[in-house]
């Protein structure tokens, strides 16, 4: 009797896991080709989403705390390591008992082919791959495990048996890895979207956006009035962003209407278009926090469409949906008021970044981006609040998001500074109703009024700076704005959810 050692037999584990990833990645990527389904037949792709679909919000609010807009690399890595450490579970369980190891491998695969099933979208032949995928792992698992947890017919040197494990083992997972990079470029996902996205031509507006000087106060360290397209926070449910062809791109209206509409890309381009200023904030952002951008976004108007969908009276909300099923739950009286929200398909003059949307996405000034910014748009659903419920709401978070007042310092930050004359800078907002003044504090002395910058419009941030002579020692300073209505931000301090942090900003600087 020979018997794998367990370093032998977790390495068999991990390339029957990484054979069968493999395998599955690139027949995905072929499949993904030639197929018109809109499913997700990657399990690598289904079960990182369907694994986000069903994260408690406690577990979601720590991981955009802890990595912020990187928490996805950090969901991929996670899932990684987690595959192979139960990939090298398997493969220990089999050194005793290879039956019951390769039931475990089936069952782990019949747990990412329903996944791959669930995904908005989806066909049954999209489980295809991983199925195969499946087969190919137990098939790998048996053989390098085989003349080395059973007494062979024909009596072989263990140390040969164990070398067919030690060096099959790590190319068959070597090729795993490969194959499961060759599936992402079979895919060709982006391709064609990266080809149409150079193509598309921003519409021109007959009064575009102009943002003055003054509204920028150029204090080094201190945010940029407008953010750049790259440097935009991203937080969304999508591990890989969505690829949507603009030529097969279709908008439908329906619900509580009088007509239901459709609408297509070129009809979209065909309406008269405006550009606005407005700044997106996620209620994942803690007191501080920087998941807040400024851009100037070119769209046509949300309630130009509804209008000619004519909701009906008893209506109060509107469902929008992703292509990959992610909602929304609107309040229907702020797409249909005077405020600029857009069905954008512009964003700082170039067309939507595909993370932010590409095609088209929704951008509505004063809520959080939760229960507003659905990026590729594919559907709105004239509706109730009694009825029908967005992503996040059955999740724990509140119905209708609106943005609470919110003030950050910039600079300095948390440390040691030069004692003398400081500039003390930041940013602060309250989408739709401004910021009429901020105040800053140093340890507990009495608030002082800083400068505001310009301020173009209410839907966006505003910039603010306090010349301070700081004295030598330890300090504290905080910040507090007052919205355009004259109400100031809370010193309760509370946490995202469920319905946006709030409290001052406070940073702790020790002066030479």
């Amino acid at each position: 009797m020979s018997r794998a050692s367990r370093g032998e037999a977790a390495l068999a584990g991990l390339a029957a896991g990484a054979m069968t990833l493999g395998a599955a990645e690139v027949l995905a990527g072929l499949w993904s080709r030639a197929s018109t389904v809109e499913g997700t037949p990657s399990p690598l792709l289904a079960v990182a989403d369907s694994f986000i679909d069903l994260t408690p919000p406690w577990l979601k609010d720590l991981a955009v705390a802890t990595f912020g807009t990187a928490d996805k690399v950090a969901l991929v890595v996670g899932m990684g390591l987690v595959l192979a450490a139960v990939c090298a579970g398997i493969g220990l369980l089999a050194r005793r008992r290879l039956g019951a190891a390769l039931a475990v491998f089936a069952l782990v695969g019949v747990v990412g082919t329903t996944a791959v099933l669930t995904r908005p979208g989806a066909a049954v032949p999209d489980a295809l791959p991983t199925v195969v995928g499946v087969v190919v792992g137990l098939l790998v698992l048996r053989r390098l495990l085989r003349d080395v947890t059973t007494t062979p017919e024909v009596e072989m040197p263990s140390d040969l048996t164990r070398r067919s494990v030690l060096v099959g083992g790590g190319a068959l997972a070597a090729v795993g890895l490969l194959g499961i990079l060759a599936g992402r470029v079979l895919s060709g996902a982006g391709d064609a979207v990266r080809a149409a996205r150079a193509a598309f031509v921003v519409p021109r507006v007959p009064a575009p956006v102009t943002i003055p000087a003054a509204a920028d106060q150029g204090v080094p360290g201190q945010t940029s009035y407008r953010t750049p397209n790259d440097s935009f926070y991203r937080i969304d449910t999508a591990v890989v962003a969505p690829q949507v062809d603009p030529a097969t791109w279709r908008l439908r209206v329906h619900g509580l209407v009088e007509h239901e509409v459709e609408i297509d890309m070129a009809e979209l381009l065909d309406q008269p278009m405006v550009e606005a200023l407005v700044t997106l904030t996620c209620v994942s952002n803690y007191v501080g926090g920087n998941l807040a951008g400024n851009a100037v976004w070119t769209g046509w108007p949300v309630r130009e469409l509804l209008a000619r969908a004519r909701p009906l009276p008893e209506a109060d909300m509107v469902l929008s949906t992703s292509v990959d099923g992610w909602t929304a739950g609107t309040p229907l009286d702020v797409l249909t008021d005077g405020r600029n929200s857009l069905l954008a398909v512009g964003m700082n003059g170039e067309p939507l970044p595909p993370q932010h949307g590409f095609p088209v996405r929704m951008v509505v000034p004063g809520l959080y981006g939760y229960v507003s910014a659905t990026k590729w748009l594919v559907d709105l659903k004239v509706t109730r609040f009694a009825d029908d419920e967005g992503y996040w709401t059955p999740r724990g978070w509140s119905a209708r998001g609106p943005v609470k007042t919110a003030s950050r310092i910039d600079v300095p930050g948390n440390g040691r500074v030069d004692a003398g004359p400081t500039v003390v800078a930041g940013v602060a907002w309250a989408q739709h109703r401004g910021i009429s003044r901020v105040e800053v504090r140093v340890d507990d002395g009495e608030w002082q009024e800083a400068t505001l910058a310009a301020e173009p419009t209410v839907d966006a941030w505003r910039m603010w700076m306090l010349e301070w002579d700081a004295q030598p020692g330890e300090h504290r300073l905080t910040v507090r704005a007052t919205d355009g209505t004259g109400e100031t931000q809370t010193e309760q301090l509370a946490p995202p959810a469920p319905d946006g942090s709030s409290g001052w900003h406070t940073v702790e600087v020790e002066l030479a």
